[in-house]
């Protein structure tokens, strides 16, 4: 959903699944602070608030109901806690012009994905967790309806694992594999690693939209 602040006139996007069906949801526009409510009628706009008046002491950027994005902004989520690989991860992607979310455990990258489908996810197998296997953000990602899923591009850091490596990306439910030995290759691997997802989604996606399921 393409949302216009009423006051600012800033375009944001948030995903149509996240707004509660039959049902209002407000929030206040980053940018200048007017609230903005969807789902409904909206109230008449408001005037622009200083935010000398407002309150932030207890402000809690996690707290947010929704991650707000620049309308035509690509996203990526990072779930890497070890400092050596996170910083290669983060330069690569910004380099690539994503706007990026570090998160810094399991639960507060779940929460996250609840209100944002990002374009790109990358996270380490061992991320807030000591069995790979109980991996509660791949598990997540696992569990997501092919329609959602298809719109993200997972990469899956691992130190056991070798870099490109598609029966093991499979097997995993992820699109690339990272070892942690290339990880300052990590701009190369994910350029090519996108070029080939994307090359492979684009004809079922021109399908969709052919018949208005996109």
């Amino acid at each position: 959903m393409n949302i216009a602040c009423t006051s600012c006139q800033s375009q944001f996007k948030i995903a149509d699944d996240k707004i509660p069906p039959g049902q209002p949801a407000s929030f206040l526009c980053p940018k200048c602070q007017t609230r903005i409510t969807v789902g409904a009628d909206p109230a008449a706009p408001v005037g622009k608030v200083s935010l000398k008046d407002i309150d932030t002491s207890s402000y809690n950027p996690a707290d947010r109901p929704f991650d707000f994005i620049e309308e035509e902004g690509k996203t990526a989520l990072v779930c890497e806690l070890n400092p050596l690989l996170r910083k290669p991860v983060i330069e690569s992607l910004e380099l690539m012009e994503y706007q990026i979310t570090v998160a810094e455990t399991a639960r507060e990258a779940l929460k996250r994905m609840r209100y944002h489908v990002y374009d790109v996810v990358v996270v380490d197998e061992n991320f807030d967790t000591d069995n790979p296997e109980a991996n509660g953000v791949l598990i997540y990602m696992e569990r997501l309806g092919m329609a959602i899923r298809r719109n993200m591009f997972v990469a899956m850091i691992s130190n056991r694992h070798r870099t490109m490596d598609n029966m093991t990306a499979f097997l995993k439910s992820v699109n690339l594999i990272i070892n942690s030995k290339n990880i300052e290759d990590t701009g190369k691997i994910l350029s090519r690693g996108l070029t080939e997802y994307l090359a492979f989604y684009r004809v079922f996606r021109d399908k969709l939209k052919e018949t208005g399921r996109a």
